[in-house]
């Protein structure tokens, strides 16, 4: 039932309902340009002056300021892959290459696969790791530990892994899946139980040194699952 949900939301962007195409035929005619001549007139009574109302004043300083914006935090396309077995805890795998078994970012999130399943039904998953301002020394990709939000609500403590033997297998085993959503059976780098797995792209966004976040890129940029991974440090010292 939960690997069915996890494909439900893919379907969808690999074979899009086809959309009806009507071609719109406009005939233009050609402007008539007249052949008098006007001439320039010498008096001042016909002395014509443009004012500019605020409205247009307006807008145009509302575009210079538009241009003059900060431009956006850089991002880049990453591999992203949430796996886990059916009553484990799931995993979120950041790879820049998939031929690549040693992925750049491992996290043990606190939700289990059947939760995070019924969170994907709404459409909508968010999901915030926070850590205090202690590991301020530190990348953020380096805290070892964070205060995890599934949609609003704490869920627990999520964890920063090194790939292990079993991680590496996992990800050897997935190496030919682009984008998609499968099981892979016990025996085959999973252990001892089947192994739920969903792979995509993933925008890689970097606001600044205190916050990273990993947004979903659903194919063929149709509208389908949104599920996003924020990564937050907070500067609030509170007094105990």
């Amino acid at each position: 039932m939960t690997i069915d949900t996890l494909r439900r939301f893919f379907l969808p962007c690999f074979f899009p309902t086809p959309s009806s195409s009507t071609t719109t035929t406009t005939t233009t005619k050609p402007p008539v340009l007249s052949t008098k001549k006007k001439r320039p007139s010498t008096s001042l009574n016909h002395t014509t002056t443009t004012a500019t109302s605020p409205s247009s004043s307006s807008t145009s300083s509302s575009t210079r300021t538009s241009i003059a914006a900060p431009p956006r935090p850089s991002k880049s396309m990453v591999i992203g892959t949430i796996f886990g077995n059916r009553r484990g805890h799931v995993w979120f795998c950041v790879q820049h290459d998939r031929l690549s078994f040693k992925p750049s970012l491992l996290l043990e999130l606190p939700l289990s696969t059947n939760n995070l399943v019924r969170e994907m039904r709404n459409g909508l998953v968010r999901i915030a790791l926070e850590c205090c301002s202690d590991h301020h020394s530190c990348p953020l990709r380096s805290v070892p530990l964070w205060t995890a939000f599934c949609n609003g609500r704490k869920t627990g403590f999520a964890a920063r892994r090194r790939a292990g033997e079993r991680v590496r297998s996992i990800l050897r085993t997935m190496q030919c899946v682009t984008v998609g959503a499968g099981v892979i059976p016990s025996g085959f780098g999973s252990g001892s139980e089947e192994l739920m797995y969903m792979r995509a792209n993933f925008e890689h966004v970097v606001g600044n040194a205190d916050s990273e976040s990993f947004h979903l890129i659903n194919p063929d940029e149709c509208p389908g699952q949104e599920l996003s991974v924020f990564l937050l440090r907070s500067r609030l010292v509170v007094n105990r």
